[in-house]
């Protein structure tokens, strides 16, 4: 093997997992001889930064040790470089966060072993990837997974103050109080290439990947090669409602649901007319109380190694 592999870990990823992968990454690394450079990194947005700047030293493959966060700063590193006009690195994700919901969305198990393994030994295929501008990035931010908007985001907020508790577990909890914290549901419209519609949205997922949460089927027939973003809206609901409406999120069954509106869409303006939007992209916060969105997916932009589906 030739390629030169930059590792970027998080080692808070996981409550701790990522630190406790670090032996055994190097360990794994050497016995197959490979050429690599791992970092810890130690603060907010240093896997962004090591991920920009490994493409221009000419590493063949960068890799996310962690969560979606961490997926996310490699991920915009990546874009930048591409958007300076250098052929950005491959990207390989070792899941070992809190929700690992890109790396399911982009055929990358979780798990240390079969992260690296699938780092190593998988195949190569160019993914979509979608950009937000809006909120605290009016110059815009990438995301592999996806964005929530309400409902949604404020489960991630909650769940990321879960410090005792991690993976899906955690956004259960969060769930659960973010139901009596967040039952008012904002005005909002949303203009797509071919509708618009204005109504009371309690939650709007706009996925490239198909899962949230853990555990979400936000999009279930999503696939992050065709082109094309799933939105999944929530009408405005009562609380009770929202209790029955989980185990559909949990099946990806919601569509079936009166109150749900499906639908795809390349670019996609989301405004606040009533209230505010709280936003997340692939987990990390976009804004607290934003007023308007603009998004866009970008077909086949970064190569990620990962497990090819087979065909039917």
């Amino acid at each position: 093997m030739n390629n030169r592999y930059k590792i970027s870990v998080n080692p808070v990823a996981g409550r701790g997992a990522g630190a406790k992968s670090i032996p055994q990454l190097r360990q794994y690394l050497a016995s197959y001889q490979i050429d690599f450079d791992l970092v810890a990194t130690h603060q907010p947005g240093e896997a962004f930064y090591l991920s920009h700047q490994a493409t221009l030293d000419g590493f063949d493959v960068v890799v996310a040790v962690g969560g979606d966060g961490t997926a996310n700063e490699v991920l915009n590193g990546l874009m930048m470089a591409r958007k300076e006009g250098r052929l950005a690195s491959a990207m390989g994700i070792i899941a070992v966060g809190r929700g690992n919901d890109m790396a399911y969305g982009m055929h990358i198990p979780p798990g240390l072993e079969a992260g690296l393994n699938t780092v190593l030994f998988g195949q190569r295929k160019l993914m979509d990837v979608g950009l937000v501008l809006g909120g605290d990035y009016p110059d815009g931010k990438y995301f592999g997974n996806g964005i929530g908007i309400g409902f949604d985001a404020v489960v991630g907020f909650e769940a990321a103050k879960l410090t005792w508790l991690s993976g899906f577990p955690s956004y259960i909890v969060a769930v659960f109080k973010t139901i009596f914290l967040y039952f008012q549901a904002p005005t909002i419209k949303i203009e797509t290439d071919s509708q618009t519609m204005e109504l009371p949205a309690l939650m709007i997922s706009i996925m490239n990947g198909c899962r949230m949460g853990g555990g979400f089927m936000m999009a279930p027939t999503a696939h992050t090669d065709d082109g094309l973003l799933d939105l999944c809206i929530a009408e405005e609901v009562s609380r009770g409602r929202i209790f029955s409406l989980i185990p559909h999120f949990l099946r990806g069954s919601q569509a079936t649901q009166k109150e749900i509106h499906t639908t795809h869409a390349i670019q996609i303006v989301v405004t606040a007319v009533k209230g505010s939007l709280p936003v997340h992209a692939d987990g990390e916060t976009i804004c607290i109380a934003g007023d308007k969105l603009e998004i866009e997916l970008l077909p086949k932009q970064v190569e990620f190694i990962c497990i090819l589906e087979e065909a039917p």
